[in-house]
């Protein structure tokens, strides 16, 4: 299997795009701290990651796949702080 220039592209742009959400988590988990969080934010924005990774499964798009997968799953996070920490 050969990956192409634009797969790499790809690939980059979900490492960034998700790394982008880990200090959000992270400060979430340590601080204990949502009050400045927007819950109808995060959960149009889980909602679309999940449409996101239907429609890079039905491409079968690695970067696609991976990147909407694990940002889902950090962004699921966030709202799940939000609940327990409020």
């Amino acid at each position: 299997m050969t990956i192409d220039t634009y797969e790499i592209i790809g690939l980059l742009a979900a490492i960034l795009t998700t790394a982008a959400f880990v200090p959000q988590v992270y400060k979430t988990w340590k601080t204990k701290s949502v009050e400045d969080i927007s819950l109808t934010m995060y959960t149009v924005l889980f909602i679309g990651l999940v449409l996101w990774l239907a429609y890079g499964i039905s491409l079968n798009s690695l970067p696609i796949i991976i990147a909407n997968s694990v940002t889902g799953i950090l962004v699921l996070m966030v709202i799940v702080f939000k609940f327990r920490y409020k």
